[in-house]
Parts: C-alpha cells; sequence; structure tokens
C-alpha cells in the first residue's frame, strides 16, 4: 500500500504580535482591530521558503536519507527563482545525490495539496520513496487585513509503500478557475475578491459535492472522519463543510490561525503533519486544499504510526520554541515594506562566482568536510592535506557532512559595527563532537543569550543577497539547539 511513511515541519522561531501591528495601523485602518487577537510567524531577515522546506525535511527525515529515494517534490508559491530549479538547491543542501527526480510545484494555494496527489499516484506500485516539501512566506502589503493573517511555515513528508504510517485511501479533485484571489506577473501583493462572496459561491458550492463524492469513491462515510483538515480564512467554513458531510464538529482540526497565521500553498500539509503526531492507529484523515477549485485526500493511520516521531520535535515542537515579537518595524525592515538607509558598510558587491559555486556546490550548500581515512581526523573544509599535525595524510580524506552533528559555542562575539539586517552580528568558534569546528555566523540569538558551552546545531540559512543581480547566496549558520536549550 503507498501512503505516508514519514513527516515533518518547521515554522520561524519569531511570532510577531497581531496587537503591535494593529497599533501602527489602526489610525489608517480600524476595522484591523478586530484581528488583533494572537500572533502570526514571520521569517528572520535569513529564511525565505528554500531554507524553511530544507528544515521541515531535516525534521522528517532525521539524520539519514533513505538510500531509495528516488524524487523530490517542492511546492510553494513564494520560490526564491523563479528560473532555477529550488527544488535541486534543496536536493543538494539535504544531500541526497544526484541520481534523483526533482520538480518545483508553483502558481496556485493548493500547489501543495496538488502536488502531493501527483506524487502519491507515483508513488503508488512503484518501488523507493519520494520526499514531499512545501512551504510559502506570502507577501503581504502593510496595513491590510492579510498582514494579520497571513504566516510563514514548512511541512515535509516521505512518501512509500512500506512502513506506512498513513496509508493513501484515495483522493478526488474538482478545476475549475473561481477566482477567490490572484498575483500577476511582476506583482508583489495578492489581489483580493469579496469575502462573501468566496464563501457562498466558492467554499459552499465547490467543496462539498466534492467531498461526497471522495467519501463515495472511497466507500467511507462522513462519521467515520476522526481528523478534517481544510484551512480556510473565513471563520466557519471548515465546520459548515463538515455538517454538511456529515463529519463530526470535533473532528475538524485547529486550523493554526491564531498562533501561526495561514501559510498559504504549505498550510493544509503543515496542518496534516501537525494531526499525524497526534493520531492514532484506524484513524481516518480528510485533507481539503483550496484554489481555483479543490483537492480531497483521504488518509488511514497505521499501527506503524505510533513509532515515527520527527527528530527535530515535528510542528508541534517549532510552535512551542518562539520569541514574541513586538517591534513592527522589524517586521517591515525584514520583509523590505520600508526603505533604510544601511549605511557605508552594507555598500559591497556580493556577485557570486557561478563556476566556483558548482564546483564546490557539496561544501557549500551540503556543508560537506572532510574525514581523514589515515586517522579519523574531521575537518571543515575538505583539503588535500590532513590538518592533524601528527598525520599530514596526502589527498586522505573521505566526505564528510557537518549538518546534523551536534555543536557548542567555544567563543563568541557580537559585533555592532559590520553590517547586518538585524544588529549586533553574533559570530564565533563552533567545534563539532568528534572534532573539526568553524568560524560561524550565529542565527536566531538575542542580544546577551550567548554563552561559551551552548549546544547549537547548523541551520541552512541565506547569507547574504545580492540585490544588484536578484541572487541569494545560501550557507549553514549556527543556531541554538531548541531540543536542548
Amino acid at each position: 500500500m503507498a501512503g505516508i511513511t514519514g513527516f515533518g515541519g518547521y515554522v520561524p522561531r519569531l511570532r510577531l504580535q497581531r496587537k503591535a501591528v494593529v497599533e501602527a495601523n489602526g489610525w489608517f485602518n480600524p476595522a484591523l482591530a478586530g484581528l488583533a487577537k494572537g500572533e502570526r510567524s514571520m521569517c528572520n531577515w535569513d529564511e525565505d521558503s528554500l531554507t524553511m522546506a530544507v528544515e521541515a525535511a531535516r525534521d522528517c527525515l532525521g539524520e539519514t536519507a533513505p538510500s531509495d529515494l528516488r524524487a523530490l517534490y517542492f511546492a510553494s508559491t513564494t520560490m526564491p527563482f523563479a528560473d532555477r530549479q529550488n527544488a535541486t538547491v534543496a536536493a543538494t543542501a539535504l544531500q541526497l545525490g544526484e541520481n534523483l527526480r526533482t520538480v518545483d510545484m508553483t502558481s496556485s494555494q493548493r500547489a501543495g495539496t496538488s502536488g502531493l496527489i501527483e506524487a502519491l499516484e507515483n508513488v503508488e506500485g512503484r518501488d523507493g520513496q519520494v520526499l514531499y516539501v512545501a512551504a510559502d512566506t506570502r507577501e503581504t502589503a502593510a496595513s491590510g487585513a492579510q498582514e494579520l493573517q497571513m504566516g510563514d511555515g514548512a511541512a515535509a513528508l516521505l512518501l512509500g509503500s512500506d512502513n506506512v504510517v498513513a496509508e493513501y485511501l484515495g483522493s478526488h479533485q474538482i478545476s475549475t478557475d473561481f477566482v477567490d484571489h490572484y498575483r500577476g506577473q511582476n506583482r508583489s501583493y495578492d489581489y483580493n475578491w469579496e469575502e462573501r462572496w468566496i464563501r457562498d459561491e466558492g467554499y459552499f458550492k465547490i467543496v462539498p459535492p466534492a467531498v461526497q463524492a471522495l467519501l463515495d469513491k472511497t466507500g467511507v462515510a462522513g462519521g467515520d472522519i476522526d481528523m478534517m483538515i481544510m484551512p480556510a480564512l473565513i471563520r466557519g467554513v471548515a465546520q459548515k463543510i463538515a455538517k454538511g458531510a456529515g463529519i463530526r464538529d470535533e473532528a475538524v482540526q485547529d486550523s493554526l490561525h491564531a498562533v501561526m497565521g495561514e501559510a498559504g500553498a504549505a498550510h493544509a500539509l503543515i496542518m496534516l503533519s501537525k494531526a499525524l503526531q497526534n493520531a492514532k492507529p484506524g484513524q481516518t484523515i480528510l485533507v481539503i486544499g483550496w484554489g481555483q477549485g479543490c483537492d480531497l485526500m483521504l488518509f488511514r493511520a497505521t499501527d506503524a504510526i505510533t513509532k515515527f516521531k520527527p527528530s527535530l520535535g515535528g510542528v508541534e515542537g517549532f510552535l512551542k520554541r518562539k520569541r514574541e515579537e513586538t517591534n513592527y518595524n522589524r517586521y517591515l525592515a525584514f520583509n523590505d515594506l520600508i526603505d533604510r538607509d544601511k549605511g557605508i558598510r552594507a555598500e559591497v558587491d556580493a556577485q557570486t562566482a557561478l563556476t566556483t559555486l558548482y564546483r564546490k556546490r557539496d561544501m557549500v550548500l551540503g556543508f560537506v568536510g572532510g574525514k581523514c581515512t589515515k586517522c579519523g581526523t574531521v575537518q571543515y573544509p575538505k583539503s588535500h592535506i590532513c590538518v592533524n599535525p601528527n598525520c599530514g595524510a596526502w589527498k586522505s580524506q573521505e566526505p564528510y557532512r557537518f549538518a546534523d552533528v551536534p555543536c557548542t559555542v567555544q567563543s563568541w562575539t557580537a559585533d555592532g559595527l559590520t553590517y547586518s539586517p538585524d544588529p549586533p552580528t553574533h559570530f564565533g568558534m563552533v567545534t563539532f563532537e568528534g572534532g573539526g569546528r568553524l568560524m560561524a555566523d550565529l542565527t536566531d540569538v538575542d542580544k546577551g543569550d550567548v554563552e561559551v558551552g551552548m549546544p547549537l546545531r547548523m541551520v541552512f540559512r541565506i547569507k547574504v543577497e545580492d540585490e544588484r543581480r536578484g541572487f541569494k547566496k545560501y550557507f549553514w549558520k549556527a543556531a541554538p539547539d531548541h531540543r536542548k536549550v
């Protein structure tokens, strides 16, 4: 049987307090007061859809990717590159190998669910597994309702036919050009239509017959659904659709809007990943994705669900790892919603030598160093000569991936002179278990929180952005290990 064999998720650490947004913009748009409760997730300045997708995948895969992985699908409406395959960058960062099918899925809010159906159909009856990741960080204009409603996040699902934790029972899709919102070419923000129209003519007329069609196709009654997942910003929509299908009200899962907002194409899968963390064997899960029609999938948890645990804590773990952000200006700056005088120290040409990037792709994107086969010394970067003064062997090193090796702070500094989008710049000497050390940037830290000996883990982040040419440089930084700190 085909289905989900593993799952994971990621929610950024920063949570913008909606009250702070309303206090800043209420003079202009008093109606925002009705959305002032709760918080929304927001990316740090060095995060985007790609970095979040990598973190969700690491949560799902653990330290070692399966040897039979044959494809990586990446779904997002906010890809960092319009013409460079983003899934390939993610695969390199995860060191999944090059004999791999990589696919980007985009251009619709149901890209996440449509792509998942495609991947599940591709897995069924075939050998090997598929990694499916979805992430979104949707841009919104300042002072609008969407600024409060949106959120950033990612989810990852491992799909296969062996050791399935949630069996795939079937799917149904409706494709119709019902435009509730859109974003045109070269536009930064969505344009949204009227809410009552979306609710009455969209959700309530398109989704119910699709739900019934799936139930009829699979032979499952509405009353047998234990968990119903349906992201919808309009209050009460999921509950009414559930009632019409005979699904119990308690089966409707929390949308997570109060604690993170809605993460676009990834949100249904974030909700699914969280639901799987609490699912019991035999429970049936309905997933609904919306956007120019709808996607519906039905899963049933197996006995194996009790044995699988996301390696970094899953969606629930990342939701607990948070820092409340009350500085609305920081959110505006991180999302380039205001022009700032960055100062002369920011005037550096950040062009990337693409030839060097390709030749060193495993070292830079995959964080691969070397391990001496003669003495066992590990080092970063890999070189022709072993750094052990008692060895010095020539061309004796085999690839050694540092990304998942635990590390600690040996020494650190907070530099207020070097330009940083979020000063001061934290960096320091990071030492790895088993050997090896690196002068690394520190991220997801606050002033005064760094200590010598603090447990760290390496994370894939934006190193710098070449704004002149529109190219993002990615590398690995050290962040506090939320499982230990």
